[in-house]
């Protein structure tokens, strides 16, 4: 195989398609140093973009809504795909597969009988491009007791490692995940709780936009400190891990229970909701002496958020991913590119101690297009 992969990720934050074209080495026993070749952002049709909001708690006819959604995104997959080529100047054929998340429509892993589903036709992705797909990354894990996630871990694990230093990796989605490589020690991971999520739903409510840019909304604002406890009393935050959780959960029905009417200024409701997202990743890592914390995800480009991260820990060194090689918005998309490196190189995707399965196994299923 040729050692190019493409890596698609779309996620809970619903602000596109972020694709990478990513070279690996041909043996997976040496050390794995990809070469990032290529990325692209490929925003979301309006359209597609509310459909998968709206998929993302329950309603009325959602299988039909399902159906349509997962068609049309398959086929915004396939042309992101073929824009991601053509900038790079490189042929499907050169291609070894496409290593694809899905969107993530409903996580329940503690569900009485749990389950994680990501939409998204991947042989319909597999004719369109003609290259092979390797996706349906998540439920293997929790055939064997996982949660499904969080699977970035692996990856983070194989390229970020440092044996003489105690390093966090932090993605800011939608949802924030944390990875912790400390030297001599079995790496651990688990989603932190909301991370774009609640602050994206919040300023769309008020006709702001897609996102806070920046944080420039929530630095017009002040932390509402009741807000504040209301937010992180919720039960979630004293979970230990393997834990995982999810937009059907952290939702605007979730915050709205947590405001009670009460008339604070949308302005201030941004604010707490960003010092929110830092102080729950705070009380993940209260326990944890990491001297680095490196972030990616579009979090990692919120100055407000950042910034309140930096007062948390103050005697952590925090930067983003950038500062080891891989740009914040491109990590995800390569981990998913390396998942289907690691499936066709029969590496084990998951890592028990994160996902909480019995056993690492391989992850993904294989769709062809012949």
């Amino acid at each position: 195989m040729s050692g190019l992969y493409v890596g698609i990720m779309s996620g809970t934050s619903l602000d596109g398609i972020d694709l990478v074209l990513v070279r690996f080495g041909q043996s997976p026993t040496v050390k794995l140093q990809p070469e990032l070749l290529e990325s692209l952002l490929c925003p979301f049709p309006t359209e597609l973009r509310q459909q998968l909001s709206q998929l993302a708690q329950s309603g009325p006819d959602e299988l039909e809504l399902m159906g349509l959604a997962e068609q049309q995104l398959a086929i915004a997959y396939a042309n992101a795909v073929k824009q991601l080529l053509a900038k790079a100047k490189v042929a499907p054929e050169q291609i070894s597969a496409i290593g694809c998340h899905g969107q993530t429509i409903r996580h329940r892993p503690y569900a009485q009988f749990p389950f994680t589903y990501q939409i998204g036709d991947m042989f319909r992705l597999a004719a369109e491009t003609q290259i092979r797909v390797i996706a349906d990354f998540r439920r293997k894990d929790m055939a064997y007791g996982g949660q499904g996630a969080p699977l970035v871990p692996a990856f983070h694990k194989a390229i970020f490692t440092k044996p003489d230093s105690y390093r966090a990796i932090l993605n800011i989605g939608g949802i924030a995940n944390v990875t912790l490589l400390q030297p001599n020690r079995p790496v651990r991971g688990f989603d932190t709780g909301p991370g774009n999520g609640l602050m994206d739903n919040w300023i769309q409510q008020q006709g702001l936009g897609l996102y806070d840019k920046d944080g420039e909304y929530a630095a017009s604002g002040t932390i509402q400190q009741d807000l504040l406890a209301a937010l992180l009393s919720d039960p979630y935050f004293q979970l230990q891990g393997p834990k995982s959780t999810g937009r059907e959960y952290f939702n605007e029905l979730w915050l709205e229970q947590k405001l009670q009417s009460r008339p604070y200024a949308p302005a201030d409701v941004q604010r707490t909701l960003t010092r929110f997202t830092a102080q729950s990743i705070k009380i993940a890592l209260a326990d944890e002496a990491i001297a680095e914390l490196f972030i990616c995800g579009g979090g990692a480009y919120n100055q407000v958020l950042v910034s309140d991260l930096q007062q948390l820990f103050p005697a952590v060194q925090l930067q983003q991913t950038s500062s080891l090689g891989v740009k914040a918005d491109d990590v995800e998309a390569m981990a998913f590119a390396w998942l289907a490196f690691a499936y066709d190189n029969q590496i084990p995707g998951n890592i028990p101690e994160v996902t909480g399965a019995s056993k690492a196994v391989i992850l993904g299923v294989e769709f062809s297009y012949n």
